[in-house]
């Protein structure tokens, strides 16, 4: 997809529910976000959920899905080794590819205001990289180095030299993050940029940007990071206190999706066809008159 299409739209998930609507609504592939699944267990998104929290909820996604599933390992859970021990775990899960960035453990959500960001080492982070390329089996496993230099403050050399790094290192593509709220460092950086490799980005904090903008400053991969997440989260709340409020349910005033639209995500009237195809198999068995 990221050589045939100008840009691949990626659609942020938090389960195996909300990566199917990313599905059905039409995304190139799914974000298993760790924001986003850190949220769904009332935690925060500080590196406290542990790997197999977040593989588990990424397993969930593919199992639901026939779109690729990208997920975010946040910092890698650890050193070198416990990032080839990630990279085997979600390969063999049937994830397409892994973000890892370059941010100290435990790391803080790069959007948190007040927050200070520190950088692991460079030498240490391209360890982790070499250690995630060497453990994939299949070419087509992407590693995305994230590289979180904008949003720390180290300007854009900084970021530009450490891109490159990760690069060389055997990252397969580079995610460029910003906290500005225009996409113009995002675009100066993607304006030094010489490698072929994929820039990936996450517009949250300049959400009026263009995908045409975007693709013609070389951005190949543009992930809707927490929008699903967000707009749950708002309309749940707004439903059950609606439901405290009024006296029946007929009286709330959001619009709910009907059972019908829920059974057909399911696939409930799949179970009546298999059913109907084991009995008819019964009958020919004798097993039924």
């Amino acid at each position: 997809m990221v050589q045939s299409k100008p840009i691949v739209k990626i659609g942020g998930a938090f389960d195996a529910l909300s990566a199917k609507l990313v599905e059905t609504s039409g995304f190139d592939a799914i974000w298993a976000g760790s924001f986003a699944i850190s949220a769904t267990h009332a935690l925060p998104d500080a590196s406290i959920l542990t790997m197999t929290d977040f593989l588990r909820s990424a397993e969930n996604m593919v199992d639901a899905c026939n779109i690729p599933v990208i997920a975010d390992c946040d910092t890698g859970f650890g050193g070198p080794p416990n990032v080839s021990h990630a990279v085997k775990k979600y390969e063999k899960a049937g994830i397409a590819g892994i973000s890892i960035e370059d941010k100290i453990f435990p790391k803080q959500n790069s959007l948190l205001k007040n927050s200070r960001h520190e950088l692991l080492p460079e030498k240490d982070f391209v360890a982790k990289i070499i250690a995630a390329r060497e453990s994939k089996k299949e070419d087509d496993f992407m590693i995305i180095a994230r590289t979180e230099a904008l949003i720390a403050e180290k300007g854009m050399d900084e970021a530009l030299k450490r891109a490159n790094a990760y690069e060389n290192a055997g990252a397969d593509a580079i995610l460029i993050h910003s906290k500005e709220n225009t996409p113009e460092e995002i675009f100066e950086f993607s304006k030094k940029w010489n490698s072929e490799i994929p820039l990936v980005v996450v517009p949250t904090s300049y959400p009026s940007v263009k995908l045409e903008e975007l693709i013609t400053h070389k951005i190949k991969m543009v992930i809707y990071a927490n929008q699903s997440l967000r707009a749950a989260h708002n309309v749940m709340s707004k439903v059950l206190k609606d439901i405290i409020q009024k006296e029946s349910i007929d009286k709330i005033n959001i619009e709910l999706s009907s059972m019908e639209e829920i059974f057909k995500l399911q696939e409930m009237y799949k179970i009546n066809d298999q059913e109907k195809i084991i009995e008819s198999n019964l009958k020919k068995m004798g097993y039924i008159n």
